[in-house]
C-alpha cells in the first residue's frame, strides 16, 4: 500500500475512528484504491467504516494500533502526508521526518465486514438535531447502562428517539424518507452524539439481530445493541395536565438562570403561576434571594411547581427563541414541555418536579 493524502484531512478521520471505536486494544484498517481511503475500525461491539480523500499509488490494505496513529497525525504540520507499507511497518512520511508503526493481524481485530442491513432513511440534519438534544438527557452514570442509551424505534413513518436520566425525559419524532423495516433498539447515547457530529445529507437507518448502524456519504457505524422497551414516554403519565403556560423559551430560561444564582445548594427554584405571569423565586440562607416576574399566556389554575434550575435550563435550551407551551400536571407529576410551533422535528421534554429528587 502507498497513497498520499492531506494530513489535516487523514488526522481528522483516523481521529473520528478512534473516537467511534474506544476500546483499549482498538486498531484500524487501512485500505486504499483507487477510490480513495476507507478506514475501518472494529472490536467486539462496534463496526466503523469512514472514508478519507486520497492518491492511492499502490493499492492495499494495512492495520494498525489507531491511537497512536492518530496521535501521530495530530502533531504533523505538513500539508500532505505519505503512508507507505515497509515490511512488517507503516511508515508515515513527509520532508524531512519518518515515522513508523507495526503491523496487526487483520484477522484478529476485524471479524466483521458488512453493515446491518437498511432499513430507513432520514435526513441528516434533523437527525443531528434530535440526537444532540435527545442524547444529552441519558445518564452518564455507568452502573446504570440501561438509562445512559437512547431508545430509537420506528413508528407511523417517524423516527423516534427517546432517553432519560430518571429525572428527566427528551422525546423527538423525526419524519422518515423512506422506511423499509422495523426497528426498536437502545444505543449508547456517547455513540450517537459522535455520530450527530459527523452525520451529513440522507442518512441510512440500519438494523439486524442486537445491532443497529447509521451511513451517511460513505460512511457507516454500527453497534450492538440493548433492549430498550422499557424505556417509553407512554410509561410517564401526562394525562392530568391541569395548568398551561406558554412563554418565550429564551425568555424564561435566562430568567432561571439569573433566579438559579441564589437558589440553595441543590438549585431548586419555585415556579409560581399566576394570572397572566410567571413568578420564579429562589432562597439560600448565606447567598440571599431571588424573585423574577415574567409575562406569559396561563390557561388553568395557580399552581407552585419547583425544579433543579439546571434540568429547567437543559429543557428548554433546544427550543432557541421559539415559544413553548409547559403543561404542569399537579403532585408528583413530570411537567411537559414542547414548542407550540414545532420544527424539522417533534420535541417533547418531560422534567420531574424536585420532590423526585429529595432522596440524592
Amino acid at each position: 500500500m502507498d497513497l498520499t493524502a492531506s494530513t489535516r484531512a487523514l488526522a481528522a478521520a483516523v481521529s473520528e475512528s478512534a473516537k467511534l471505536s474506544p476500546g483499549a486494544l482498538s486498531a484500524v484498517l487501512l485500505r486504499a484504491n483507487a477510490d480513495g481511503l476507507t478506514l475501518v475500525g472494529a472490536d467486539s461491539e462496534r463496526w466503523t467504516r469512514l472514508t478519507c480523500e486520497a492518491t492511492t499509488h499502490v493499492d492495499g490494505d494495512a492495520t494498525v494500533p489507531v491511537a497512536p496513529l492518530a496521535e501521530m497525525l495530530r502533531m504533523l504540520d505538513a500539508a500532505f502526508v505519505r503512508i507507505v507499507v515497509e515490511g512488517s511497518r507503516l511508515a508515515v512520511r513527509v520532508d524531512g521526518a519518518r515515522f513508523a508503526l507495526p503491523l496487526l493481524d487483520k484477522a484478529l481485530h476485524h471479524t466483521r465486514t458488512t453493515p446491518p442491513p437498511k432499513v430507513a432513511d432520514v435526513g441528516g440534519a434533523a437527525l443531528a438535531a434530535a440526537l444532540r438534544t435527545v442524547a444529552a438527557t441519558a445518564s452518564h452514570d455507568d452502573t446504570l447502562p440501561l438509562f445512559t442509551g437512547v431508545r430509537l424505534h420506528i413508528d407511523d413513518g417517524k423516527l423516534n428517539l427517546v432517553a432519560s436520566d430518571r429525572y428527566r425525559m427528551a422525546v423527538a419524532k423525526v419524519p422518515l424518507l423512506a422506511v423499509t423495516g422495523s426497528l426498536d433498539a437502545l444505543v449508547p447515547a456517547t455513540l450517537l452524539v459522535e455520530i450527530a457530529r459527523q452525520a451529513k445529507g440522507i442518512v441510512g437507518v440500519h438494523t439486524e439481530h442486537g445491532r443497529f448502524g447509521l451511513s451517511w456519504s460513505g460512511n457507516t457505524v454500527s453497534t450492538a445493541v440493548l433492549d430498550g422497551g422499557f424505556l417509553s414516554a407512554s410509561s410517564i403519565a401526562t394525562s392530568s395536565i391541569d395548568t398551561t403556560v406558554e412563554v418565550r423559551a429564551d425568555v424564561l430560561s435566562a430568567a432561571v438562570r439569573r433566579v438559579g444564582m441564589f437558589a440553595d445548594t441543590r438549585r431548586v427554584l419555585t415556579l409560581e403561576v399566576g394570572d397572566g405571569q410567571l413568578r420564579l423565586a429562589s432562597s439560600k440562607q448565606d447567598t440571599g434571594e431571588a424573585e423574577e416576574m415574567l409575562k406569559a399566556n396561563v390557561l388553568g389554575g395557580r399552581t407552585s411547581p419547583s425544579f433543579q434550575a439546571r434540568y429547567l435550563v437543559d429543557a428548554l435550551q433546544p427550543f432557541g427563541g421559539a415559544e413553548v407551551r409547559l403543561g404542569i400536571q399537579p403532585g408528583r407529576r413530570a411537567t411537559v414541555i414542547h414548542a407550540t410551533d414545532p420544527g424539522e422535528f417533534e420535541l417533547t421534554y418531560l422534567v420531574m418536579p424536585t420532590t423526585h429528587f429529595e432522596r440524592s
